[in-house]
This record gives C-alpha cells, structure tokens and sequence, in this order.
C-alpha cells in the first residue's frame, strides 16, 4: 500500500499498517507455545476438558490473527489494482500468489521442522492466501460486485457442508480435492513412505475472506471520503459482530462445535467463544472480521508512539513472519540443549519439529518470555527493512 514520502509515490494507509502490526505481534504468541509450552503441538487448548482460561486465552487471542491477515491481503490487492490495468493485476496477483505457495512448501517448511529432508510439509496460512490470490487474480476482472457476492457466498454458505455427509477418508482425487479446497482440518496427506503433507488450512473458506476485504478495499480509493469510511466500517463491524452473538446463542447454524454449558460459569463463556478455525466457520469469521472493521475505523486517526511501533510491524509483514518462525526455533534449540537434552532426541516421532521431542517445554509464564523476546528483538531488523521499502523502488520489493 502507498505513501506519499516513498519515491514510488505510493501511499500507505496507517490503520491498516497498525492492525496489520498488532496481529504480526500476537501471531508471533502462538508459535511460541507451539515450540515452547509444555503441551506444544499435541495439546489442544481449547478443549474444555483439559485447558485453563489463561491458556485458553492465549490461544483464542491468536485466532484474530489469520483472518485479519487474509482479509487485509485483499484490501492491499485492490490498492495494488489501482496503479494496475486489470490485466497487469491479474498477472501480479498470480505470480504473488504462487510465490508464496513456494514460500510456504520450501522456506516456512523448514523453519517450523528444521528438517532439510522434508519428510513432513506444512500447508498453513501463506497457503491459504498464496492460493486465494491466484483465484482473486482471476477473478479480478469481474465486476466488484459479483466479486463480494461470491466472497459472501463462500463465508456465509460453506457452513452448510457440516450437515452433509461427507467422506472421512480415501486417496482418491475427489477426497483429497474435497479436503484441499474445502474441508482440511490437520489434514494428514501421504506422499510416499517417508513424505508428508500436514495442510491445516482449507483454500475456499479464506477466499471467501480475502474476497470480501478486496471488495472493502474500494473505501480506500483517494476520492473516497474519509468520515464516511470510518462510518461503513463501524457500522459494518458491529452488525458483523452483532450477527456473530445471535447466531451463537441460538446453536444452530454457523460453526460445527455447538456451545454447551460446562462445569461452571467461566468455562461456559469459554465454550461460548470456541468457535472453529479449521476450516475457518462463519461464526469464526464474523467474531474475528467483525473485530478488525471496528478497529480499522476506530484506528484511522489515532497516530501516537505505540502506534507507531505497530506499524514498524506491518509495513514488513512478510518480512516479519519468515524471520519470527527461524527465530522461535533457534531459541527452541537452546533450549532444548540448555534442557539437558541430546543429539539422540532431536527427532522424536511423537513431534512434528526437530530439536522439539514430546516431553519438552516450559509453563505459559516462559511462553510469554519468550514472545516478549522475539518481537523485541525483530523490531530493529523490521524497522530497518521497512525503511529500505520506503527509499527504495526495485519490482522485487513488492514480493516482500
């Protein structure tokens, strides 16, 4: 996205810079529990039969994350359109989008296991989007209009596959596409004996989401007034979120994992929150978009220290996400060492990364430690890089 001091004569939008830092900040959270905490990969903190509020937390706070990240993909895709011929769009969308593809088989695969064998690839979030901007680069040259409404029928619709009988299992083409695009939920493929592909994210349900945010893009055209921005995405968030409560509460429709009252109050308004990820539900996304609209609007005009920090962190959100996933790790193989533990146990077959065996891992107070440590210490590297973006104008950047 622009700014008007960069020599590209590009202008970014600061809200979005801000948003986009604060969900880099909090994403950064959940890895490190993945890699740090004691229950790591294999535990599940949102089941109610076994969490606790503050660990509950520390998840549900990141589910914020993904969705704000995909949707804000799509406002930037329409702002990128607006120095772009429809055709030069669709043509960047797509080389962008099977780039991250790549980025997220060879280089974030490897960050996460440490395995230069590849026995395991992990399909997550850059899969999503990467995959769901080649589609947007398709459909870009469609009317705005029936861009939103394919979006919208994608989130508000694909719920509707949790009432149907679905095949749990097969290695036929249909099932695997089925679960590619539709319904992966720590999908396991088999490649051959030794390689496998762990996808977590369904491709269609974030297509949706990044299609609905490149229909909101068009409030950020220069001639668009400003207050009357604000207004649409306030209003627009707080029916969103409006919609996520009543749908809840009646149970029915919406997210496959119905609320239930639990062994008392607290862990009632937990189950309340548990909506699903994978795949995104529509509650999951109502509760999280609904969420980011309103701080779009109530952030437009707020430019202080703090939020000058966050948007260090989002004008360098690629950047920022390759280096923290290297970074948690690194620190993971410390301590694993510091740990007493040895070259033997660096691969356990109980965990999916390297130097991380099953039995390893600290409390949630070192989890957080950790988290603290790592966006201060990227905060230099991402400072810098976004200070190169501004005073520099290479075809390359706009792949970072």
């Amino acid at each position: 996205m622009p700014n008007l001091s960069e020599p590209s004569g590009k202008q970014r939008i600061q809200s979005i810079d801000i948003l986009r830092g604060v969900i880099m900040l909090i994403m950064a959270l959940d890895h490190s529990r993945d890699f740090i905490h004691i229950a790591g990969p294999n535990g599940d903190p949102t089941n109610m039969e076994t969490t606790t509020p503050i660990l509950f937390f520390t998840r549900w706070i990141t589910h914020f994350c993904a969705p704000t990240f995909v949707f804000l993909s799509g406002i930037s895709a329409y702002l990128a359109g607006l120095r772009r011929t429809k055709s030069e769009l669709s043509a960047f969308l797509i080389k962008r989008g099977l780039w991250l593809i790549f980025v997220e088989v060879v280089i974030i695969t490897l960050g996460f296991t440490f395995n230069p064998l590849y026995n395991l690839f992990i399909l997550q979030v850059l899969w999503a989007i990467g995959f769901s901007m080649v589609i947007l680069g398709l459909l870009v040259r469609a009317p705005l209009a029936v861009i939103g409404v394919i979006g919208g029928l994608i989130v508000f619709g694909h719920d509707i596959l949790d009432y149907l009988q679905l095949p749990q299992n097969g290695t036929d083409a249909g099932y695997i596409l089925l679960r590619l695009f539709l319904t992966a939920r720590a999908t396991l493929f088999t490649i051959n004996s030794t390689h496998l592909v762990f996808d977590f994210y369904a491709i269609l349900p974030w297509t949706g989401m990044m299609s609905l945010g490149y229909v909101f893009g068009s409030l950020y055209k220069p001639s668009f007034d400003q207050q009357k921005r604000r207004r649409i995405l306030l209003y627009a968030g707080l029916s969103v979120l409006a919609l996520f409560f009543i749908l809840r509460i009646l149970n029915l429709y919406g997210d496959p994992a119905p609320w239930s009252v639990q062994r008392n109050g607290v862990y009632t308004v937990l189950s309340f929150f548990n909506v699903s990820k994978y795949p995104p539900s529509l509650l999951y996304s109502c509760m999280t978009i609904g969420a980011a609209l309103v701080i779009l609007s109530l952030t437009e005009k707020v430019h202080n220290r703090l939020t000058k920090i966050f948007a260090v962190y989002g004008n360098v959100p690629f950047f920022y996400y390759i280096l923290h996933f290297y970074l948690i790790h690194i620190i993971t193989v410390i301590l694993f060492y510091a740990s007493g533990y040895n070259n033997s146990q660096i691969v356990d077959p109980k965990s999916p990364f390297l130097f991380r065996p099953s039995t390893f891992g600290y409390n949630l107070g070192i989890v957080y430690l950790v988290w603290l440590f790592v966006i201060f210490v990227l905060y230099f590297p991402c400072k810098w890089f976004s200070k190169y973006k501004k005073t520099h104008s290479q075809w390359w950047l706009s792949y970072l």
